[in-house]
């Protein structure tokens, strides 16, 4: 299914006078408004393809109707939410669950709905069917080196694939890890797995990186192998340059200052980019913004003071992608509920006044600096983001234009009502 643009203009039609109203209120108070449009314009994040499904837990799973059957399908999701709200133009494949059949066709018909290939991600926390080795006990940091190899071998496989799609990224998540005390050697383990990535790093492209991610807990929930971002700092700063550390938002402990993580892996050169959620307990892959919206914004607050201190660019220089799974919601609609959390976010940090800020630092005026950051914080942002939207041909509002131009009733016609997402 592909959305027509009259439609989208149509809808926006409608909605265009209280549009304008909310958005001249706003626009009144902010500094240098067309870098911030602009700004917001250019800015993209990447929808994972086995978001595009209903995700579920260990207990069950309810699919909510039309959901994609193939890659193509998954695709043609992708080119509905950017459609939506022109900020969505590249989804990040997982191998196995989405191998491309033919990869130049599925190129065009990316390219067909304005979008391409972000990261591709391996699978080696799964055994999958014919596989000789089985994962149970690891992976790359796997005792039997026959099992590593199978894990490093994969790994090439997918940067194989990702090559064909035009992709310039690999990210590793490893489930490797272990649930009792003396049932793992540490160092072991962590040796294994630095050569283990050594070799698939020696067979990235020369225009490529690989993204080490970390978890401190689950699957395994004694010790996980690369269970914090220190020790992910560690293997890509061993690795070389094309090696560096992405962030998951749910992959930490309660209460973990996540921003503080950020900063110093942006200012070592190390952020590789990240995987966007919420979490309230723990590791619960929530739609973005949805619990703790204020950490999103200090996130993003040091992203862009420490992007800007770099020189550079908001938009392409770290990777942007979420990593959700939704249950009870559709997954489109959990999907735009996250891209529009995630720009709020960012329009509230380029609202920031950074010399403001920087002076009560220096002056150690502490009331001052929260007034500040919570200035930005506090200011509705979102007619600036609609006002980005309508102008690279967007919606105003997103999910009610998804709701009104009836797309989910559409993919259950076409697709059925008993459909289950490829992957999960």
């Amino acid at each position: 299914m592909q959305l027509e643009k009259y439609a989208i203009d149509e809808h926006n039609h409608q909605l265009l006078k209280n549009h304008q109203r909310n958005f001249e209120h706003v626009a009144a108070d902010v500094k240098e408004l067309d870098t911030v449009i602009s700004k917001l314009k250019a800015f993209n994040i990447a929808i994972p393809s086995w978001a595009l499904g209903t995700g579920g837990t260990r207990f069950g799973r309810f699919s909510g109707g039309g959901e994609p059957r193939s890659l193509e399908e998954k695709l043609e999701d992708v080119g509905v939410i950017h459609a939506l709200n022109r900020s969505s133009n590249s989804i990040s494949l997982h191998i196995p669950w989405d191998i491309p059949d033919n990869a130049q066709a599925i190129k065009a018909l990316a390219t067909q709905l304005g979008l391409h290939f972000d990261a591709v991600n391996s699978n080696t926390f799964q055994d999958q069917a014919n596989q000789k080795h089985s994962y149970k006990f690891g992976s790359l940091h796997h005792v039997d080196k026959e099992v590593r190899q199978q894990a490093i071998q994969h790994n090439i496989e997918v940067i194989k694939y990702g090559v064909e799609l035009g992709s310039k990224a690999l990210s590793v998540w490893l489930s490797d890890g272990s649930n009792f005390p003396g049932q793992l050697n540490f160092r072991g383990a962590f040796q294994n797995t630095l050569e283990s990535l050594q070799e698939i790093y020696a067979a990235l492209p020369n225009d490529w990186k690989v993204w080490v991610e970390y978890k401190p807990y689950e699957p395994n929930f004694y010790s996980t192998t690369i269970g914090d971002w220190g020790q992910s700092y560690l293997l890509a700063s061993k690795l070389g340059p094309k090696a560096s550390t992405l962030v998951d938002l749910g992959h930490h402990l309660n209460g973990t200052n996540i921003e503080q993580i950020v900063s110093i892996l942006l200012m070592e050169g190390k952020l590789a980019g990240f995987h966007f959620n919420d979490s309230k307990y723990g590791d619960d892959d929530l739609t973005v913004g949805s619990i703790n919206p204020y950490q999103l914004f200090l996130i993003f607050n040091e992203l862009v003071e420490g992007m800007d201190v770099r020189n550079m660019n908001h938009a392409t220089d770290i990777g942007w992608m979420i990593d959700a799974s939704h249950n009870v919601k559709d997954p489109i609609e959990d999907l735009l509920q996250s891209v529009q959390a995630i720009k709020i976010a960012y329009a509230q940090a380029l609202l920031v006044d950074k010399k403001a800020l920087q002076a009560a630092q220096q002056n150690n005026d502490v009331a001052l600096a929260q007034e500040i950051l919570q200035a930005a914080y506090r200011t509705d942002v979102r007619p600036l983001i609609a006002q980005a939207s309508l102008l690279m041909g967007g919606a105003l509002d997103p999910i009610n234009a998804y709701r009104k131009l009836n797309v989910r009733d559409s993919l259950i016609k076409e697709r059925g009502v008993n459909t289950v997402a490829t992957g999960l």
